[in-house]
């Protein structure tokens, strides 16, 4: 025994040093330190310790790392070796002798619960430190470049999807998954592995059926985007399916009923019908694949399916020919036509419609607004934005919601059942229908990671007005148990915070060679421009609170030194931006209120404006308006700073408690307030925070801080070894952190209240 190793890593790194410049002197350790295993070089999984005492456990140990590199669609080495360090003794094992224990799926960490696992002999012990043509055999093997090949079941096929979309680019579902049933022989890599054929074997299952429920998950990320596709979880549809039996109850005497879903998937709603249900229904998927597993699950159980046999036609660029819901061609199909125009058979739409919202931050992001949103070009968009103006028809779920009323319902004992956010009646007001029950669920349980409330309505096709929609909220466990929440009330919306608070007032004096900002308060480089810049002694800032939900609340509420380069807000002058305030109070809203019930449940609303105009000119609220000041001063996401404009002007922040050169608005106005013991600690913590602040190397005495400046400028960081951030100014970052605390604290109990109370927040 020669090595004295304290711990893994030193000895890791040791080894490593040694060996990999004769591997591959192009590799470096990071490289190769990937998924929280010791290291992966080549076709090689390596497992270290200081000294191995039990080869059965730290065999598993590397067993579990590669059963999750399975899981994410990324190649298996093929050799094993488990190092111990201190009698430098490699143990070689390969890993296809292992493949039934690596296609498990095992859940914790990978070094815990090892115990009871029994090994076979490993193929070689290579003793690397005394044996020369032992360390020839290890240079040899770690270059090796072989992998074991493993079978694609539901645990995997998801992480391998995604990996042969990332390499292969404009590939398609048909390209992955295609099998040999259909009319359409398109063959995809699962069966016949070309790209991936190093890595894993065909698959042979003659149908896709065992992949239903993922189906959604399957699809590349633009079709993805413009199905809206989503998984409905198997607690939610048992809730949803008490609404369609309460809507079947409905039915007239001596009345047959069908139950429409037009975007069925593979039949997740219906899964857990009664044969006597399902014997109602007429169902249709628009996506290809879907629609194979579709017919065989329930080909033989339902009423209808749309179409009801597959033609030499039916694949049409990975969809379905005459199965798209927004097509003329759908709503004159003759099986649905006979349905409607028989005055004898009552209409039940159930549905979780697909949700894709192009003006959303995902969609933005994958860069991919125009491709993924084909849908906006269909018959059912150009029908309904005759009568439907706004933003309402920018959202693929509100066609399916605006199209059953119109097309499909048409006696009052007709129903819609239909899963979606709640924004299509709280602000839309798409549905002026009679509410007959319904549930609020957690959508982060769809196939998402968004904590945010989704509703399950039962609609009678009855015009009726109603204020206010009461819901029971379900969330599910981490067991998949469904657990009742608190009752939720949902209150309608009316007006928009621009329509009733922005300041569109012209100023004679103003000027339009000011400056521009981006969202983090400093001048834009190359931005394109929606707004002219204005300069005037008496505009303080710009404020933008757009939008009525919380979607992206960073990019949808800014308080900013100039005019935001991309618009969407006004100027805050000196004479009026007390009332102006509330405003940016309310869009921080979501950021300290994250349960699931409030996020597209809650909405900004101007709905109490003439009772909050009345108070202002009143003097009522001053006290409030003056607490939400101080919550704005110390709030992060204002974004004002103090700076020097490239329009040879200085800008200085005048909402800030900084008073160094002398006051500034904000400590002006905050005399007036009656301090209690919330706001004096708040104000003692801002202290502590610009005391330490001047104490750093950047602090420059002519400007006026902000806590955001502060925090970009001033508390600055660096990254260690670990990638650990290392504050350089330990005691501000503190104060800061207690700041946000306090902030937070003082935002839920002081300011929250008054903004529901006057319809801020809705």
């Amino acid at each position: 025994m020669h090595n004295h190793f304290s711990n893994e890593v030193d000895g890791q790194l040791k080894f490593y040093q040694d060996y990999l410049p004769l591997v591959d002197n192009t590799l470096k350790i990071d490289d190769i330190l990937t998924d929280y295993t010791d290291g992966i070089v080549n076709g090689n999984l390596i497992e270290f310790k200081v000294v191995i005492y039990d080869i059965n456990t730290v065999l598993f140990q590397a067993i579990k790392y590669l059963s999750a590199r399975r899981i994410k669609g990324k190649e298996i080495p093929k050799n094993i070796l488990l190092v111990s360090l201190t009698n430098e003794k490699i143990y070689v094992f390969d890993s296809q002798d292992y493949l039934t224990h690596i296609e498990k799926v095992y859940f914790g960490g990978a070094s815990v619960k090892t115990s009871g696992f029994s090994s076979g002999n490993p193929l070689a012990v290579l003793e690397y430190g005394q044996n020369q043509l032992d360390e020839d055999r290890l240079i040899k093997l770690l270059r090796s470049k072989q992998y074991t090949k493993i079978n694609i079941d539901e645990n995997c096929i998801v992480g391998w999807a995604e990996r042969f979309y990332r390499e292969n680019k404009g590939a398609k579902k048909s390209d992955f998954i295609g099998d040999h049933t259909g009319k359409v022989k398109i063959i995809g890599e699962i069966r016949k592995p070309e790209k991936l054929k190093e890595f894993i074997n065909p698959y042979i299952g003659e149908t896709n059926a065992q992949f239903h429920y993922l189906m959604d998950k399957l699809n590349d990320t633009l079709q993805k985007k413009n199905l809206g596709a989503f998984y409905t979880p198997e607690p939610y549809v048992q809730k949803s399916l008490e609404l369609v039996r309460q809507a079947i109850k409905r039915v007239p005497e001596g009345n047959d009923y069908i139950i429409l879903d037009r975007c069925a998937g593979t039949g997740n709603l219906e899964k857990l019908m009664s044969d006597e249900e399902l014997s109602h229904c007429v169902l249709s998927t628009v996506e290809y694949y879907e629609y194979k597993v579709l017919l065989e699950l329930l080909g033989d159980k339902v009423r209808n399916i749309i179409p009801p046999t597959e033609k030499e036609d039916t694949f049409n660029m990975g969809l379905v020919r005459g199965a798209d819901a927004l097509s003329e061609e759908y709503i004159n199909n003759e099986i649905i036509q006979n349905y409607i125009n028989d005055p004898k058979l009552t209409i039940i739409l159930y549905e979780n419609p697909p949700y894709a919202e192009t003006t959303s931050i995902e969609h933005q992001k994958a860069g991919s607004g125009k491709s993924s949103s084909a849908w906006k070009k269909s018959f059912l968009v150009n029908e309904m934005k005759k009568e439907v103006r706004g933003p309402a028809t920018n959202d693929l779920g509100n066609i399916f919601i605006w199209s059953a009323f119109k097309y499909y319902l048409r006696q009052p004992t007709d129903s819609y059942i239909v899963y979606s956010p709640v924004k299509y009646w709280k602000a839309q007001h798409l549905v002026n229908q009679k509410f007959l029950g319904g549930f609020a669920f957690n959508r982060k349980h769809f196939h998402t990671n968004i904590d945010a409330m989704i509703m399950c309505a039962l609609w009678s096709n009855e015009e009726f007005f109603q204020e206010c929609l009461a819901l029971e909220a379900y969330n599910i466990d981490k067991q998949g148990r469904i657990i009742r929440e608190d009752n939720l009330n949902i209150e309608k919306t009316y007006s928009k915070y621009s329509e009733c608070y922005y300041d569109k007032r012209n100023d004679s004096n103003d000027r339009f060679d000011g400056i521009h900002t981006g969202l983090n308060g400093l001048e834009p480089e190359g931005q394109k421009l929606r707004i002219k810049p204005r300069y005037n002694k008496n505009i303080i800032g710009y404020l933008v609170a757009d939008s009525v939900g919380f979607d992206n609340p960073d990019a949808k509420s800014s308080l900013l030194i100039a005019g935001r380069y991309n618009g969407n807000g006004f100027f805050l002058r000196s004479d009026n931006f007390l009332e102006k305030l509330p405003m940016f109070a309310a869009s921080r809203y979501i950021t300290y209120n994250r349960h699931w019930t409030q996020r597209a449940n809650i909405m900004k609303s101007a709905d109490g404006a003439e009772r909050f105009n009345k108070a202002v000119s009143s003097n009522k609220i001053e006290q409030d308006l003056l607490k939400i000041l101080l919550f704005t001063t110390l709030e992060t996401q204002n974004h004002m700073r103090s700076l020097y404009g490239s329009d040879g002007r200085f800008y200085r922040n005048e909402l800030s408690l900084d008073n160094s050169n002398g006051d500034t608005l904000a400590t002006v106005n905050l005399a007036k307030l009656k301090q209690g013991s919330k706001e004096t600690d708040l104000f003692e913590q801002w202290g502590k925070v610009l005391t330490e602040a001047k104490k750093t190397k950047n602090y420059n005495s002519k400007l006026t801080y902000s806590v955001y400046q502060i925090i970009d400028e001033l508390n600055t960081s660096e990254k260690d070894e670990n990638d650990k951030t290392i504050y350089n100014y330990p005691e501000l970052n503190g104060h800061l952190n207690t700041l946000k605390t306090k902030v937070k604290e003082y935002y839920n109990s002081e300011i929250v209240p008054f903004l529901f109370e006057y319809e801020f927040l809705k």
